[in-house]
């Protein structure tokens, strides 16, 4: 315990980063306080991750129960496949209160002080808490922000909660309607387009950018809609933006052009989903107390070990994680921000690898990556004068994804082809998520294709899939 103060260590914002970060502070023996005052857990417990991956694994469920042609190559025959909507929410409800009610209750049990109420900075190692009993001060050694992001909704979009609403809302599955717009191809359309395809909606999929998942690589994004969107009952629009969405009965969507901005087609549906990404919680923290401004986009500007900066020096005692800096806008790369500025703040001097953190879509099938983009890949390469080799193998020759009777998919290993370093892995196809590990380890290791391909996979597994690319790179 640091002499002159009540924690060693105070965390505003309990979600996944902050969570993190206070078991491994008690863990480091720190003495730590958790501040929130919303959801124990955040947005990736409440309103992200956790309700929308219970309602990606039922409406599978349902999708694969219904495709007749895949179950009578597999010798099954169903009929009348079914599903209660209310069933399928609730799962989604009861996974997030157990989830909550676990990680609350493991905050508690190694001695972490759970603070409900309004944190902000009021000065050097000073927090102001403000409760419902009023405000009090709480000093600490080191501070640590974690106060996450909210859903991003465009100007002329008017958000009513019902109609037109934003994944905050989604994952509740109030209702099922019979067309619904979903205004982006990212992570959260390309997930709730699969939910709602799968229990019967029909969709439009508007995409502002001039190519539908414009954050993936583009080999798996062209394999990827070939799967997951033409084949299903979704209509798409590319370079188009939505210019006004009017709630109602129907919703009224005012369609243009995203270059030109000219007018293109107005849509009537029965409702609009919002899922053009996040943005930084940042207001009313406190920083102009220390003098810490936010950047232009309204992250919290930190360095690789997470200290907080102000004008490009290091702020002392502050350090910030999670969305709200801006870097990863993932839950399990807040928690590894969470851990590294926990070692740094106990004076280990470590810095986040961002470069080894995968990410993952949990749609059927999954889509997985970890480091860059073969375009990405190819700019390094001509800025530091080495050139990139790029590999692929394919679900339709691996014996486990053909015994499953699901061989959509495709691995792809990005690499020097000097030293053979992994630079980039990208996943589409069957349990892509898990797969994905792998290759995050490798390059976390910075490790060689010329090495990886003599590792021995159990077989017949999904996993030689990714044992193939790095072969054929060697």
């Amino acid at each position: 315990m640091s002499l002159g103060f009540d924690y060693d260590l105070v965390i505003i914002g309990a979600g996944v980063g902050g969570h993190g970060a206070a078991l491994h502070a008690v863990a480091s023996g720190l003495k730590t306080a958790i501040i929130e005052a919303a959801d124990m857990g955040g947005t990736c417990v409440n309103r992200g991750c956790i309700p929308s991956k219970a309602l990606l694994a039922a409406s599978g469920r349902v999708r694969e129960l219904r495709n007749a042609h895949h179950l009578k190559a597999l010798g099954i025959q169903l009929e009348n496949v079914q599903f209660d909507r209310q069933a399928i929410a609730d799962h989604a409800g009861n996974l997030v209160s157990k989830i909550q009610g676990d990680l609350t209750n493991s905050l508690k049990r190694l001695g972490v002080d759970i603070i409900r109420g309004w944190g902000k900075v009021a000065g050097h190692q000073k927090v102001i808490v403000s409760t419902s009993d009023g405000e009090k001060t709480i000093t600490a050694k080191d501070i640590m922000l974690s106060p996450g992001s909210i859903p991003f909704v465009p100007p002329g979009i008017e958000v009513d909660g019902k109609t037109v609403f934003t994944s905050d809302q989604a994952v509740k599955l109030d209702w099922l309607p019979d067309w619904i717009a979903i205004i982006g191809s990212g992570y959260i359309g390309l997930e709730f387009s699969d939910v709602y395809s799968a229990l019967g909606c029909e969709i439009t999929m508007i995409e502002a950018l001039d190519q539908l998942m414009p954050g993936f690589d583009r080999d798996i994004a062209k394999l990827a809609e070939r799967a997951l969107i033409t084949p299903r009952d979704i209509e798409t629009y590319v370079g188009i933006y939505a210019k006004r969405v009017i709630p109602g009965s129907p919703v009224v969507i005012e369609l243009a052009n995203f270059k030109t901005k000219e007018d293109v087609d107005v849509l009537e549906v029965d409702a609009c989903l919002v899922a053009t990404g996040r943005i930084p919680a940042t207001k009313n923290l406190g920083l102009e107390s220390i003098g810490v401004e936010l950047d232009r986009r309204n992250y919290i500007p930190v360095n690789d070990s997470m200290a907080v900066l102000s004008a490009g020096e290091v702020v002392p005692n502050l350090w910030a994680i999670g969305d709200a800096t801006g870097k990863m806008m993932l839950a399990h790369a807040a928690s590894a921000q969470g851990i590294i500025a926990v070692e740094n703040i106990i004076g280990k001097n470590k810095q986040v690898d961002y470069l080894s953190i995968p990410a993952a879509a949990f749609t059927h099938p999954e889509v997985s990556y970890v480091g860059l983009t073969e375009a990405a890949a190819k700019d390094l390469g001509k800025a530091e004068g080495f050139e990139v080799g790029v590999s692929k193998s394919y679900f339709k020759g691996n014996s486990k994804a053909l015994a499953e009777g699901d061989v959509d998919g495709m691995a792809k290993v990005v690499y020097r082809k000097d030293t053979g370093e992994v630079l980039g892995v990208h996943i589409f196809g069957i349990h892509a998520s898990d797969i994905i590990h792998e290759a995050s380890f490798a390059i976390a290791n910075r490790q060689s294709v010329y090495t990886l391909a003599h590792l021995v996979h159990a077989h017949p597994t999904l996993s030689e899939v990714l044992d193939e690319a790095y072969k054929r790179a060697a």
